[in-house]
């Protein structure tokens, strides 16, 4: 059974930077102090969750002053994001921890629902399946475990769209790799998503 790597894809929580969408909301100090308190909270998860090692894959790099003081002190891997679009990014760390020996849950930091029970969850399906996933009920997803890599799933996808579950899965599909689906749970990226906040995460409450 191949070792579990959950590697975080996270912005620097930085104003202006770091959820974005959120900023009519909360202002642009408002939504990175937000991103700041859900990226402390997914890390603090992962490691809870036991299941291997925890990558943040961060940009910019570790030297951002705004990583906070518990970021910069977790027994974390960091490396970079590096350059291109998001699919790109994905695929590239996906194939070195494979290429590493090791099967991969991506993550993000915006779903405070994906807690270290659901992470050890995705890695039980990997002992069984080929490629796991959390969907979001924006039509995303919160978490893509993979043990196998292809450039497929990432390729030419339309990121922040409602399809990106479904056409990753139909791609899955067309690889015929076996897929195990979880609950879907909820990302906080609108204004209108920080209703989820009080009842999943009274820590991240704005």
């Amino acid at each position: 059974m191949k070792p579990v790597r959950i590697v975080i894809f996270a912005k620097a929580p930085r104003p202006g930077f770091a959820k974005t969408r959120l900023i009519p909301a909360l202002g642009a100090q408002g939504a990175a102090d937000l991103a700041c308190r859900l990226l402390v909270r997914a890390v603090r998860e992962a490691m809870t969750a036991g299941v291997g090692r925890v990558e943040l894959c961060v940009t910019p790099f570790r030297n951002d002053e705004t990583w906070p003081a518990e970021i910069r002190a977790a027994q974390v891997d960091w490396t970079e994001q590096g350059d291109g679009d998001l699919g790109e990014r994905l695929a590239r760390v996906t194939k070195r921890v494979i290429d590493s020996g090791e099967s991969v849950l991506l993550v993000g930091a915006d779903c405070p629902e994906l807690n270290a029970a659901r992470l050890r969850e995705a890695a039980r399906s990997l002992r069984r399946c080929d490629a796991t996933m959390f969907p979001t009920t924006d039509g995303g997803y919160a978490l893509l475990g993979l043990r196998r890599f292809d450039a497929s799933p990432f390729a030419n996808m339309a990121w922040s769209t409602d399809i990106v579950a479904q056409e990753t899965l139909r791609r899955l599909a067309f690889l015929k790799w076996t897929v195990e689906t979880h609950t879907v749970l909820h990302d906080i990226d609108e204004p209108a998503d920080l209703k989820w906040l009080p009842s999943v995460a009274g820590e991240a409450r704005v």
